[in-house]
């Protein structure tokens, strides 16, 4: 088995790179994908833990984009990672978002919360800041009683507090993916609560620029949701991914490889998925 959508310290996950491959390991797997939101930098710290272990480590990153008011997220898996153009563009991301980050701890402070970005890179260190680690700050700070307090009173994008990042579409990313020789996936559907001709109308624009996979093996996919994403994933001839969307005590319930505890995510996944992008190049 595998797990093709993981994240690490260097995002909003909880385990290092090095402790997600022990882990890995320890749940059987054969390859995982650390897939850290905007980032590559543990990419090397995993692939150095991974060295003479039975296990492969799949280069991958998680764009945050927007698409007509939604937040759609694109994963991208065996990319070269150390292209110098994709570092300066991900640059540009990580800007865009600390000052979206910057805005936010503002408006934060506005409602009386201690908080401030220095604040958050004190706790968090070197990670890329996302809400989760907003949510965390203030919770462990005792502001809050839970983390889903802070989204469902302050930062969910309903929120009072909530920041819009600059705009990054799907195809810039699926883009950016293709460029680099990479497989890019359209990742958790069924999270943006779009109906079966939206996101045909989705795929439509972004397989033009490469669009390889459609994430459908998840840890929040019910039976008939998988089901449902399979078929479209038929109907629109894209390969089949899949993911725990791993985040350790950040997201509780949800383990490395077997989400929920029923995710099976075969080998041959990301075999097909090799498949897609090599007829495409």
């Amino acid at each position: 088995m595998i797990d093709l959508h993981v994240h690490s310290t260097f995002s909003d996950g909880t385990l290092t790179p090095t402790q997600l491959v022990e882990h890995a390991m320890e749940n059987h797997l054969t390859a995982f994908a650390l897939t850290d939101h905007d980032t590559v930098d543990g990419l090397g710290e995993a692939f150095q833990a991974a060295e003479d272990k039975p296990i492969k480590v799949i280069s991958g990153i998680e764009f945050s984009t927007e698409y007509n008011g939604q937040d759609i997220h694109i994963v991208g898996l065996d990319f070269d990672w150390h292209d110098t153009s994709f570092c300066q563009e991900l640059d540009h991301f990580r800007n865009a978002r600390f000052e979206r980050n910057r805005k936010m701890a503002e408006k934060l402070a506005d409602c009386g919360f201690p908080i401030t970005i220095e604040a958050l890179q004190e706790m968090f260190g070197d990670a890329v800041l996302t809400r989760a680690h907003f949510a965390r700050f203030l919770y462990e700070k005792g502001c809050i009683p839970s983390m889903n307090d802070a989204f469902f009173h302050y930062i969910g994008n309903d929120g009072p507090c909530f920041v819009p990042r600059e705009k990054v579409t799907p195809a810039m990313a699926v883009h950016l993916i293709h460029k680099l020789d990479g497989i890019a996936v359209l990742a958790h559907p069924m999270q943006y609560h779009l109906s079966d001709s939206q996101l045909k109308e989705l795929i439509r624009t972004l397989k033009p620029e490469g669009l390889n996979g459609i994430e459908a093996m998840y840890s929040r996919h019910s039976v008939s949701q998988e089901n449902r994403v399979r078929r479209l994933a038929q109907v629109m001839g894209l390969a089949v991914s899949g993911g725990s969307d791993f985040h350790g005590s950040n997201i509780p319930g949800i383990d490395l490889g077997v989400g929920r505890g029923n995710l099976r995510i075969p080998d041959t996944t990301f075999e097909n998925l090799r498949k897609h992008r090599d007829r495409q190049y």
